[in-house]
């Protein structure tokens, strides 16, 4: 455990992501331009009313490491993870970023797992988008995650409570604070 390294001292990738300057339903008609697919979580976390897309556009630069990478080698929770990339530097990102980071990530490869998918587990390759929950609602989802499944392209919504314990090489997004 010694020789692994943790955020900023070990691999991560950074990117560039513009966000805002659509309407919500600018920004969902060219989701579906892009011919992004999304699931029931997705769509209910889009067209929430608490969901607000900004006027103005603006980028982020956004991290994306494991929950191994902030040192939570055996896995995590969702606050624990929060807390500990606030301490490394990092911070949640607006929620708006999840369609807008999808749309400037279409390159996402396809990962092939091995492992057959667990019931309440990240799926293999999907990256999640750090940010603020817009409802405490059991049912209502909590987040977005990215993924590439067949050739398509997913913005997907996700449901976990706190106690949700992430695997040490899930993916997740945060923004580097300025």
């Amino acid at each position: 455990m010694e020789n692994k390294k943790i955020y900023p001292n070990c691999p991560f990738i950074t990117r560039i992501v513009g966000v805002g300057g659509l309407t919500k339903s600018q920004l969902i008609e060219k989701l579906q331009q892009y011919s992004i697919s999304m699931n029931e979580y997705g769509e209910k976390l889009i067209n929430d009313e608490k969901f607000i897309t900004s006027t103005s556009e603006y980028s982020f630069e956004t991290v994306e490491l494991s929950v191994g990478d902030l040192g939570f080698f055996d896995g995590a929770t969702t606050p624990q993870i929060y807390k500990k990339a606030t301490e490394l530097g990092l911070e949640l990102c607006p929620i708006e970023l999840g369609p807008y980071l999808r749309l400037a990530y279409l390159d996402q490869p396809e990962v092939v797992s091995e492992n057959p998918i667990k019931l309440h587990q990240a799926p293999s390759g999907s990256i999640t988008i750090a940010s603020e929950i817009l409802s405490e609602e059991e049912d209502f989802p909590k987040g977005f995650y990215i993924r590439r499944i067949n050739d398509v392209l997913w913005l997907r919504g996700y449901r976990a409570d706190h106690l949700h314990v992430w695997n040490g090489d899930d993916h997740f997004i945060f923004c580097k604070k300025n």
